[in-house]
């Protein structure tokens, strides 16, 4: 999927570019444009900027209108999708809960389909957190997934040089 994107951008983005638009999908996310910016040799240092921020970007958004936005989308012809969407954040609900605030950021940062920011904002506000702790400790958990990724993809050696 990465290297589908990458193509796809390529003609039209430099490689940092390309890094920050994947960092900000919903599925591939940080994770994603880690390996794009590897595979693409872009500096690690600023890959694992670009994309933490870019990974960030959304979450705000996220936590303040999620709610709003499902609650409406349950009126319509997308009521299984959001009901998909919070039967998955349920699932999650109790390892986040299990911590407190630190679940959240444990939670972001498992490098692991599904539980990423996007993920983690949508429980966050399903839990009603507070939206500066939980952008705090989301943050945290993608600077975690950043660097555990980061090492994985560009490996460790090729992050001394």
């Amino acid at each position: 999927m990465v290297k589908n994107l990458i193509t796809c951008f390529q003609s039209s983005f430099s490689p940092v570019l390309i890094v920050f638009l994947i960092s900000i999908l919903p599925v591939t996310e940080l994770r994603g444009s880690l390996i794009a910016a590897s595979l693409l040799h872009v500096d690690w240092r600023i890959a694992l900027l670009v994309s933490v921020v870019g990974n960030m970007l959304p979450v705000p958004f996220i936590l303040l209108f999620i709610k709003k936005i499902l609650e409406y989308l349950k009126e319509t012809k997308f009521k299984k999708i959001v009901e998909k969407l919070e039967f998955k954040a349920d699932k999650n609900i109790e390892k986040v809960l299990k911590y407190k605030h630190w679940g959240l950021a444990l939670f972001v940062a498992i490098p692991l389909p599904g539980t990423g920011t996007w993920t983690g904002a949508l429980v966050a506000a399903l839990l009603n957190i507070k939206i500066k702790e939980a952008i705090f400790f989301i943050a945290l958990g993608s600077l975690t997934a950043g660097i555990l990724v980061l090492m994985l993809s560009y490996g460790i050696m090729g992050m001394v040089y």
